[in-house]
């Protein structure tokens, strides 16, 4: 637990505008002084002290003895120079001098309350946020719950976009996608499986007009396509080069829609073979298409990596999907 009380810091170093660093640094460097003010703790019992009117219920009100209280006052006096309380048989009384630095011990304690507040913010766990072109299939939702099970303080938020979010800006924390390249230099990445493409049809389809024995007999077949303006279109530039236009009968911004589009039979199209593999629907006309093949990769922000629970999901996640999808 961060304990502010407990804590030493320079108080010039918490002193945030610039008139109020100017005063502090006066306070600090003072040719009085004996050393420079080491512990700002001492402030805040000095800032108790006026205000509760006595050590006594200074230490009250920190949850420390009345011994401590008045050893850190005269340890404030010796370090600073100055008699900061008068001693008589009511207490301590402020001298001119300890009420002309009230002001400023305010603007420390406050300072160092406002530093606590975001270290403690800082500190607390955010949610894991993951960005895909679409969402997950079941057998990958299936792994982010395994790993949730036995990091049980560990949230995800899921950020579906085709488009490519900027993770050097903070757009999300983690990004899966599919890239002819392999590496980003600003990014950490890591291969989780490599991504292939086929021919398919569906049975509407095949029962209507038949379907092709080969990527060499294609004539006279009808065809959806998948286009996008957030993503590259190396699949309909690969149709285009092999069907004339007019043979291209259907063009959708979803991959699901294209999917849908090849099982209603409107016409043959390229499916990723490990979304293929779960819709038994779809009929396969061809074999992998190489000059298809990319990467599907995991990119992570170098700031989230520096995060333990980023880093402790990413040598969980990335094995155990490549071993999903081998």
């Amino acid at each position: 637990m961060f304990d502010p009380f407990e804590s030493c810091f320079v108080v010039s170093i918490v002193a945030a505008t610039p008139n109020f660093l100017v005063s502090v640094a006066t306070l600090c460097c003072s040719t009085n002084m004996n050393s420079q003010l080491r512990n700002w703790s001492d402030i805040r019992v000095f800032l108790a002290v006026i205000q509760e009117g006595s050590t006594l219920a200074a230490s009250r009100k920190l949850g420390i003895s009345q011994p401590t209280v008045a050893r850190r006052i005269e340890a404030l006096e010796s370090e600073t120079g100055l008699t900061l309380f008068t001693r008589d048989t009511r207490g301590f009384k402020p001298t001119e001098e300890a009420r002309s630095l009230v002001a400023l011990a305010e603007g420390v304690e406050q300072a160092v309350d406002s530093f606590v507040d975001n270290v403690r913010e800082l500190g607390r766990q955010r949610p894991i946020r993951v960005t895909s072109p679409g969402f997950f299939s079941d057998r990958v939702m299936d792994l982010f719950s395994e790993f949730s099970a036995s990091n049980p303080g560990v949230a995800f938020e899921f950020i579906p976009s085709v488009k490519v979010l900027n993770l050097a800006e903070g757009e999300a924390d983690i990004a899966f996608r599919i890239a002819k390249n392999e590496f980003d230099e600003n990014l950490i990445c890591r291969k989780i499986s490599t991504a292939r493409w086929a021919l398919f049809g569906g049975q509407i389809y095949a029962d209507k007009f038949g379907l092709p024995k080969s990527l060499d007999d294609l004539r006279g077949h009808r065809f959806v396509t998948y286009e996008h303006d957030d993503v590259p279109d190396y699949l309909h530039k690969w149709l285009l080069r092999r069907v004339s236009p007019d043979q291209i009968i259907m063009s959708f911004n979803e991959v699901e829609l294209v999917q849908a589009s090849i099982r209603s039979g409107h016409g043959l199209g390229l499916v990723n073979l490990r979304i293929a593999a779960s819709d038994d629907s779809l009929i396969r006309c061809s074999g992998s298409i190489e000059e298809l093949t990319r990467s599907n990769m995991m990119l992570i922000s170098p700031d989230a990596y520096r995060r333990q629970e980023v880093r402790a999901f990413t040598r969980f996640f990335a094995p155990r999907y490549a071993a999903t999808f081998k």
